[in-house]
């Protein structure tokens, strides 16, 4: 399998988070589809979530693993 890459995640994270892109490609889908809902629900409030995540998983203190647990690339 692929590693899947920790900048491309962070990046996900940051401008594409309020969707749960990061966590889609990561293959966390049910954590993708609960950032999903939460920004619908809070008007887009909720994308604050994703974009701290973005910027947690560049700085490798969060998501260290996709969701079969092999580590990010760098």
């Amino acid at each position: 399998m692929e590693q899947k890459s920790k900048l491309a995640a962070g990046l996900l994270g940051i401008f594409l988070g309020g969707v749960g892109a990061h966590r889609f490609y990561l293959g966390y889908t049910k954590m993708g589809v609960i950032q999903l809902v939460v920004s619908l629900v809070t008007c887009g409030v909720g994308s604050i979530w994703g974009f701290v995540e973005g910027i947690l998983i560049l700085c490798g203190t969060y998501i260290t693993t996709d969701a079969n647990g092999n580590p990010l690339s760098e």
